[in-house]
């Protein structure tokens, strides 16, 4: 006689195929203007850090040049930070469609000033910091209202592969972005940030072109009321809440990538090339592990395939941080980054299955801020610890501290290491 747990698994639904998501042309806009936007923004970033490092490194080191890279992540973070409450609170009480439109036509501002900088030969590291931190203001409102507009143009069983093909986007995109991106540099920085905001116009369109209905339901109670409402559901779900701040803390301790430019430069000696090739690794990786869960969701046991997955990001990340060959650093990074995508597939899918429809936006904003702060705060980490530990040391570090947080969480949160199924 069958087990209850094997009866339950046979006997329930199984989700819709990934090609149903092509019956829902505004979803496919959608994932078009994402793939768009991240392939920009990416070319953008490795433009941003190769150029950063360029001109510190004319009267710096290497540690305090890898330092001035990483105060980019802190400047993209702070405006995130600040605006991250009023972010959400007005992508669920305003038309989120509308929201992610100005925000790419802020993100195109940002690189044509970035462009007319390079140009003109006027750029200097203030001056690029101040830049980064503009579109860390756009995207303190892109981010919230993109996450909740996803979940609008697709029927809640094919919400799975919904996420999961965002995920594809953004991961493919940054395969394509990063080595595009180190090509273009190598050319022209002005180029390459003109290249990167014919992206961001490319993704207006594709957002402008959408025709559902992307107003989410009107919100009684003031904007303090609704932020406060907001902060409050995520600390009382446990399973939220330790999802995000695993993200948080693995991510911010293990953030070697905001090293790669003093990698490539200083300790494998490829250029910006192969500092392009550097960055794509992890997208690779994480393409690879999103097209499998695009096609294989995850059923059973998701809590620990997350443990896991952060857990192999600490181990891959200790593994870069020791390398001196370049095929084995690129290959340290693309395991890096699969595993990375399994957190963030399972993260974001219980986000997305635990949260109505009415508080996405706010959800999605205070996960934006978690994210968000382990990827730029963690270059600000990385940056800083390098200048005492060398750039090496600070990879080495942030890996074994991810293996150490991916323990503690498992003890912390056991309602988490126990969540089960993703439906």
């Amino acid at each position: 006689m069958p087990s209850p747990d094997l009866a339950a698994e046979a006997s329930a639904p199984r989700p819709p195929p990934a090609r149903a998501l092509l019956r829902h042309p505004d979803f496919v806009l959608f994932w078009l203007s994402r793939v768009s936007a991240v392939v920009g923004s990416q070319v953008q970033s490795v433009s941003l850090g190769w150029q950063v490092y360029a001109l510190a490194r004319r009267t710096h080191d290497v540690n305090v040049a890898a330092f001035d890279v990483s105060l980019i992540g802190l400047a993209s973070f702070v405006p995130v930070f600040l605006l991250a409450l009023p972010a959400g609170e007005t992508a669920d009480r305003h038309d989120r469609r509308a929201i992610l439109l100005w925000c790419l036509l802020a993100q195109l501002a940002t690189a044509a000033a970035l462009a007319g900088a390079a140009w003109t030969g006027t750029a200097s590291v203030p001056l690029l910091l101040g830049i980064a931190a503009g579109f860390g203001a756009a995207r303190a409102f892109s981010s919230p209202a993109g996450a909740a507009l996803g979940p609008m143009l697709v029927p809640r069983p094919l919400l799975p592969r919904a996420i999961a093909m965002n995920s594809l986007a953004w991961q493919s995109a940054s395969i394509l972005g990063p080595a595009l991106g180190g090509v273009l540099v190598a050319i022209s920085p002005a180029l390459s940030y003109a290249v990167a905001g014919g992206l961001y116009a490319l993704s207006a369109l594709a957002v402008l072109l959408i025709r559902a209905a992307t107003k989410p339901q009107a919100q009684a109670g003031s904007r303090l009321a609704l932020m406060r409402e907001g902060l409050a559901f995520v600390w009382r779900n446990r399973i939220v809440f330790g999802s995000i701040s695993l993200d948080l803390f693995a991510v911010l301790l293990g953030g070697a990538t905001a090293l790669l430019p003093v990698f490539a430069r200083d300790v494998l000696h490829v250029g910006a090339a192969g500092f392009g090739l550097l960055r794509a690794g992890p997208a690779m990786g994480a393409t690879v592990a999103a097209l499998a869960l695009a096609a294989w969701p995850i059923h059973r046991r998701a809590g620990l395939v997350m443990f896991g997955g952060v857990a192999v990001f600490g181990l891959a990340t200790v593994v870069f941080s020791l390398s001196k060959l370049m095929w084995l650093s690129v290959a340290a990074l693309a395991v890096l980054g699969a595993a990375d995508m399994l957190s963030v597939y399972v993260r974001a899918t219980l986000e997305q299955l635990s949260t109505p429809d009415a508080m996405r936006g706010r959800v999605a904003t205070v996960s934006s801020v978690f994210v968000g702060a382990s990827n730029e705060l963690g270059e600000f980490e990385s940056g800083l610890a390098a200048r005492v530990l060398g750039p090496i040391g600070a990879a080495l570090f942030g890996g074994l501290g991810a293996l150490v947080v991916t323990g503690l969480w498992a003890w912390l949160f056991p309602e988490l290491r126990k969540a089960d199924r993703l439906t």
